[in-house]
């Protein structure tokens, strides 16, 4: 009886273990990458500490930043720290938005996509070479890279512009900074600068 007993408690003392191990693992899988003890109160980064769901994307920013730390390793000058910086600063700005979360979320899948495709993280589909305004000397090239949100990299002669899907009635609609792509097909309509004309471009 003694030992029956005991074999029972020794099974329940084992099966409070388990699940304690179970849950600190879970609650240290859903912890940001910097250290919640030393944020303020208030901040954003309070928010993401307290909410699993931007902890988890703040972990899988710092795994994606890693990863483009070393495609960016001889990169001059060295832009991307930089920008790093100044997408945090933006992030904490999300406390001027009417649904925070909503906004620390975009923010946070839009820079992850951001660096997975500058940085060529993820599979891709291309270079798509098109010659615009039938002329052939107009050329611009399209890589489409498979991030969430979807992305593409347009290049124009010199100058390069990351763009992000956006919805569209038809065909796929990619929007930058004041650039922008209507793909279908195998045609295009591209923007380049905000009051550019829009150029006609086929794949060749």
């Amino acid at each position: 009886m003694v030992y029956k007993q005991f074999k029972k408690a020794t099974f329940y003392s084992f099966s409070i273990a388990i699940s304690l191990f179970i849950i600190s693992t879970a609650a240290q899988s859903a912890s940001p990458s910097f250290d919640c003890s030393k944020v303020e109160a208030g901040s954003i980064e309070e928010m993401i500490c307290k909410d699993s769901s931007l902890a988890e994307l703040d972990q899988k920013m710092a795994k994606v930043y890693k990863e483009a730390e070393k495609k960016a390793v001889n990169e001059v000058p060295p832009v991307l720290k930089a920008e790093q910086r100044g997408w945090i600063k933006g992030r904490n700005e999300c406390w001027k938005s009417e649904d925070e979360k909503d906004c620390i979320k975009e923010t946070y899948l839009y820079r992850i996509a951001e660096l997975q495709a500058r940085y060529q993280l993820v599979d891709k589909t291309g270079p798509i070479f098109y010659s615009c305004d039938d002329n052939p000397a107009t050329e611009v090239v399209l890589t489409f890279f498979k991030t969430d949100p979807p992305t593409l990299v347009a290049e124009y002669g010199d100058s390069q512009s990351l763009m992000y899907i956006e919805p569209s009635g038809s065909g796929s609609m990619y929007q930058g900074q004041n650039e922008s792509a209507w793909i279908k097909g195998k045609e295009a309509r591209i923007k380049w600068g905000f009051d550019a004309q829009t150029m006609n471009c086929k794949e060749k």
